[in-house]
């Protein structure tokens, strides 16, 4: 049987009834909201390459956590901008440390947002590497041991979930060991586990101050035409002990979204990073395109590739227009 009996334009012909049949939907309790945090009083810095984000200092953080707390939005993840930047980066796992001093004020003010916290220190070393460096190389296993005490670092202050993101072989292992033995058993671990060498980061890196002074991490991050290695790359993150696997970029990788997904049974997520944003808000700005309209478009295609969880920067301005 065909045309004319058979009409696919009959489901097409009205906004309820493409309501009735859709297939993908969006909502806010799909977002996680990327926050950048730091130092000082009353600071809220817009970046320049990211319109409507700012880095903030941790007042306007807990503002702005009730705020996506009243949008339905039901987590946020925080990156420090640290006072003072050495080697280590050791304000990445001290006590009073930005993120640190920042988890507990968001939890004494919205204790029943999540808060997960972006475990690296590429924004907290002073070369703006994700690890220890010897001899102008990044060091994998003595990276190990200062990503598990950020980790823990993290969760003694009140996190809720902890997300690394550095792509240090074994990483998973040893925060997974970290956090238990510390009697942290109940702390996920959302891992970076497929985070791609891409030129989508550039905004981000003006927001998290976190360029590296040397070369650039093509050594650690994957290779973007890779897609059979990034199945590798989350089967050991799941053997290691992560609770959830993240893409990362997400618009210019959905078909791996969607490979994982058919793979693996936990939950993926995805992240929309700052390049992905900053395109459709320049294009918006310059008139060429309908920027909520390819907002929504985009976000529905990360979900549709099969993500569960969406960190992006455009969570508060679609959560607004979901809840209408």
């Amino acid at each position: 049987m065909g045309f004319p009996d058979i009409r696919p334009r009959r489901l097409r012909s009205n906004e309820m009834i493409r309501r009735m049949v859709r297939e993908t939907t969006l909502s806010p309790d799909d977002f996680i909201y990327p926050l950048f945090v730091t130092h000082g009083k009353d600071v809220r810095k817009e970046i320049s390459s990211m319109p409507g984000n700012f880095q903030q200092s941790i007042d306007h953080i807990v503002k702005d956590c009730e705020e996506v707390h009243k949008l339905g939005i039901p987590a946020v993840i925080l990156f420090g901008i640290p006072e003072k930047k050495d080697e280590l980066g050791c304000e990445a796992y001290a006590d009073d440390g930005i993120v640190q001093r920042a988890i507990r004020a968001i939890k004494s003010n919205v204790p029943d947002l999540v808060v997960i916290t972006d475990v690296c220190l590429c924004e907290y070393t002073s070369h703006g590497h994700c690890g220890v460096i010897e001899h102008g190389h990044v060091k994998n296993d003595a990276t190990l041991e200062l990503l598990a005490k950020e980790a823990v670092s993290h969760a003694k202050a009140g996190a809720d979930m902890v997300a690394p993101s550095d792509m240090m072989d074994g990483r998973v292992a040893a925060i997974r060991k970290s956090l238990d033995g510390e009697g942290h058993t109940n702390i996920p671990i959302m891992a970076y586990a497929a985070k791609y060498a891409s030129s989508f980061y550039g905004p981000f890196r003006e927001a998290a101050e976190s360029t590296p002074q040397f070369g650039d991490r093509r050594s650690y991050q994957m290779d973007p035409p890779n897609s059979r290695e990034a199945l590798r790359e989350v089967a050991l993150d799941i053997q290691e002990g992560a609770d959830i696997v993240m893409v990362k970029p997400a618009l210019s990788y959905l078909d791996i979204i969607y490979r994982i997904r058919e793979r693996f049974d936990l939950p993926v997520a995805a992240y929309n990073v700052s390049g992905e944003f900053s395109m459709i808000k320049a294009g918006a700005k310059m008139g060429w395109i309908d920027g909520e309209r390819v907002m929504m478009e985009v976000l529905t295609s990360i979900k549709r590739a099969g993500a569960d969880l969406i960190l992006t920067y455009h969570a508060k301005e679609a959560a607004t227009l979901l809840n209408k």
